[in-house]
């Protein structure tokens, strides 16, 4: 790794786990020459918690709390795939108007998670400010899950066979008037990531993953659209997105500036799909008793995570105790493609293309 060959001294430069730019602890060895990458080499593993192993020992109706602290920013998906997955295991049909719910609070997942990741990657390039307006809109979205669900991070209220909370007239009409003022926001938002020459400097151009590479490498998310690959399990019909009507966002040049304009124009969509769902949500229960035989066989599901498609695996014993529960998330999948955008890149440009990916390392080392 180190010496000296025709092209050059190369050295190892070790990158993280504690970074100003990164999140949560990862390590990344850096072969450079000169102020070149030539390689990264990945180190994972500094907080692995052993919540799967979890599953053994709790009764299966109680590892939604656990499933749902995986990660702090994805924690109503998590819930959200987990409860699915047993749901299938069992055979349990949920109300129309839970699934309705938990469509809404996936999508205010999926904008809060984005706007934390616009505000990250503002700030990793010193755009104090932009960072700063960023997080203030994202408050409201905050705000909101807190009004609806009792809570800002952990919410507790996806459960096997429906959801533990309903959404009343007043509080949709409410959620529609915010969302409104949001989109006012956002679309000011939309005009710097887009448009500013300082976001465009720091992110046309760098960490190009061509179409090719994302396929090879099975990159998901808004990595995987952003190189041209139209790929996006809400299409699939899980929860009430069948009804809604949305296409993905894709772009073409697969480099940093794409996945953020992604990421950005997935707003939008967001939020127009949880406004319509505030006018369109039917009346009737929110939750079904949950009777008849304990789990037995096997299940899988996949969700599509504001990150990329997760996938939940539940295996039944005809006991309370799930016999095996398997989680894979987004970055798991991303970290190849993270690597391969690294390679050929210049120094200063690392923290931006990790952060471009939206790294959650608590996912990954469950």
């Amino acid at each position: 790794m180190r010496g000296v060959n025709d092209l050059g001294k190369r050295t190892v430069i070790p990158f993280g786990p504690q970074h100003p730019i990164l999140p949560e602890p990862v390590h990344l060895d850096l072969v450079i020459e000169d102020e070149k990458v030539i390689e990264a080499i990945p180190s994972i593993g500094f907080i692995h918690r052993g919540l799967e192993k979890l599953a053994e020992v709790r009764e299966y109706p109680e590892m939604v709390y656990v499933i749902e602290r995986i990660c702090g920013i994805c924690s109503f998906g998590h819930g959200l795939g987990y409860v699915t997955a047993v749901e299938g295991l069992m055979g349990v049909e949920v109300p129309e108007r839970a699934d309705y719910l938990r469509t809404m609070w996936h999508e205010m997942s999926r904008i809060h998670s984005h706007m934390l990741w616009l505000g990250l990657t503002a700030d990793s390039f010193g755009f104090e400010s932009l960072f700063m307006h960023t997080w203030k809109v994202r408050e409201r979205i905050m705000n909101m899950f807190d009004l609806t669900t009792g809570g800002r991070v952990i919410h507790s209220v996806c459960k096997v066979g429906g959801v533990r909370k309903d959404v009343g007239g007043e509080m949709l009409e409410r959620i529609a008037s915010e969302v409104r003022d949001i989109r006012k926001e956002t679309k000011e938002l939309t005009k710097v990531f887009l448009n500013d020459t300082s976001v465009k400097n720091r992110l046309c151009g760098v960490g190009i993953l061509s179409e090719d590479d994302a396929r090879d490498l099975c990159a998901v998310g808004p990595v995987a659209r952003a190189s041209g690959i139209n790929q996006d399990l809400r299409l699939n019909g899980m929860c009430k997105y069948g009804e809604l009507g949305f296409e993905p966002v894709t772009g073409k040049s697969g480099d940093c500036y794409a996945r953020c304009k992604v990421r950005i124009l997935e707003l939008g969509q967001s939020l127009d799909m949880v406004e319509k769902i505030t006018s369109v949500l039917p009346d009737g229960p929110v939750e079904v008793p949950v009777k008849g035989p304990l789990p037995t066989g096997e299940f899988m599901m996949r969700l599509e995570q504001p990150r990329g498609e997760a996938f939940y695996y539940v295996k039944g014993n005809g006991t309370k105790h799930l016999e095996r529960m398997r989680v894979r998330t987004p970055t798991n999948m991303n970290l190849p493609s993270m690597v391969r955008m690294l390679q050929g890149c210049d120094l200063a440009d690392v923290p931006v293309i990790i952060l471009t990916i939206d790294p959650c390392i608590s996912c990954t080392e469950r």
